[in-house]
């Protein structure tokens, strides 16, 4: 007689965790991996004595799976999936549903919800965020797909995720097809954001200022206990306070060359083919690329030149700038990341919650802050806002701001220190809030080289016109026109 509520398939990392939080939520789970030895070893180890089924096989698995069967796929993203789909569908019922529980790209979760809707199944492809800890203790999950799914897995969902101090799951319905994909993709490029961020406020303390490791450590503990109350603060907290046995700073030991996984240049992509201005993240994902030609910037040090100028300021107000510097970039951070999810739904027709996107990222996943909450607040009070920056608490926050933000951009150039993406945040906010920009001269310039055409502020929108800037083009335009 099957018994289990749920299969998990793949016991990395992120599918051993989820299945052992499922079982102390209650649930039986049923085990598989393709390197069956895997199985065995899991359930002789840190499964032994739960309701955990072990699996050798598609078949034992589905066996073992009550009605509609949920089937929550855990393998590295791409091919595998696919893979695994065309493998076990063959036993699996009309009404039975399969889930896609890792980083992958959301058009891959468009295409599969179709094949396996029109196989008579059900598909779910859901975000998971928090890494080890948080698929053991409570992630944030953002699930998408086919909204008939959402019923079955629900009460398992929302049981397992983190939960806010209200007791809210961090887990709701995000919309169809690869909605909730789509959104894990933009938190993870708020993330990169985040820690590029904090990583340039760090290296202007400890280059431009000359802190210590243990005054920043005292400086993120501050910071903590305000409104950049978050992990990734939280984190950097622990790092820069952090000794080995020998004593020395972990930190200053780790070579300054960052890995990545894709999902940021996923987001910065989506951001092109939407046409959103995604800058902060994209230059938190160019500064990635950078860190990571380490060879050739040690070779550059020592041929370009630049300031040499030592700050000579008052270090406890400059600290206090970073501080309000940063917290009014990580504003236009998510604004901007809202504004492409915002593109995006209209784009694909999906129905996002953004506030309920809000919620799901108060706990649990990797940006949880309680920033968050003020987010869901605007939503709430007004769901078709148009950018966060113009609500009335984020709006006072980043005026409140904003002569500290530009002291630390000031100082940061004058000094040499690379801010990118706190310095592409200002750049942002000042073109977002100018009434006229530059692109009217742009536009002459595509109309003289190309005949592009252009639209004429006293005449309305939508009629263009073309000058013969040259006397020698004629008055034949180009018969597209894209903004």
């Amino acid at each position: 007689m099957a018994t289990a509520d749920i299969a998990v398939v793949g016991l990395a990392v992120m599918g051993e965790n989820l299945i052992l939080n499922m079982e102390s939520k209650g649930f039986t789970v049923a085990c598989y991996n393709r390197t069956v030895s895997k199985v065995d070893d899991f359930i002789a180890g840190r499964a032994k004595g739960k309701n955990i089924l072990g699996c050798h096989s598609v078949e034992d698995m589905v066996a073992n799976l009550k009605t509609p069967r949920k089937v929550m796929i855990m393998v590295k993203a791409g091919k595998p999936v696919d893979d695994f789909i065309e493998q076990v569908l063959p036993h699996l019922e009309n009404g039975d549903i399969l889930i896609d529980g890792g980083n992958s790209h959301f058009p891959d979760t468009i295409r599969r919800t179709q094949y396996v809707e029109n196989k008579g199944k059900l598909y779910i492809g859901t975000g998971v965020s928090g890494g080890e800890e948080g698929a053991l203790l409570g992630p944030s999950i953002m699930p998408g797909g086919s909204p008939a799914a959402w019923p079955h897995v629900k009460p398992i969902f929302q049981k397992i995720s983190a939960h806010t101090n209200a007791g809210e799951p961090c887990c709701d319905w995000v919309g169809e097809n690869g909605a909730g994909h789509f959104v894990k993709m933009v938190h993870n490029g708020i993330e990169y954001g985040d820690m590029q961020m904090i990583c340039e406020t760090y290296q202007m303390m400890k280059q431009g200022l000359g802190l210590s490791n243990d005054r920043m450590h005292a400086v993120f503990k501050e910071w903590n206990e305000g409104e950049l109350d978050s992990y990734l603060i939280e984190i950097t907290r622990d790092i820069l306070g952090y000794k080995d046995d020998d004593g020395k700073e972990v930190v200053d030991l780790i070579l300054d060359a960052a890995g990545q996984k894709g999902t940021g240049k996923w987001t910065v992509v989506a951001a092109l083919d939407t046409g959103m201005p995604l800058t902060l993240i994209g230059e938190a994902v160019f500064a990635r690329c950078l860190s990571a030609i380490k060879e050739e910037r040690v070779a550059a040090s020592k041929v370009l030149s630049g300031p040499k100028k030592a700050f000579d300021g008052d270090k406890k107000q400059m600290v206090d700038d970073l501080r309000q510097a940063l917290y009014a970039s990580k504003i236009v951070s998510y604004a901007q990341g809202y504004q492409l999810m915002r593109t995006a739904a209209k784009e694909y027709n999906w129905n996002l919650n953004n506030g309920g996107i809000a919620l799901m990222w108060r706990g649990g996943c990797i940006i949880r802050s309680v920033f968050l909450g003020k987010i869901k607040e605007a939503f709430d009070k007004n769901p078709h806002l148009s950018n966060l920056l113009l609500d009335p608490f984020f709006k006072n926050a980043v005026e409140k701001a904003q002569a500290a933000w530009r002291r630390v951009v000031v100082a940061a150039v004058n000094m040499g220190v690379p801010m990118p993406a706190i310095s592409s945040a200002l750049a942002y906010y000042d073109g977002y809030r100018a009434e006229r920009l530059p692109a009217n001269l742009l536009q002459a310039q595509r109309d003289y080289f190309g005949a592009h055409t252009y639209e004429r502020v006293d005449r309305p929108r939508g009629q263009f016109f073309h000058t013969n800037w040259t006397g020698r083009g004629g008055t034949t335009a180009a018969s597209t026109y894209a903004v």
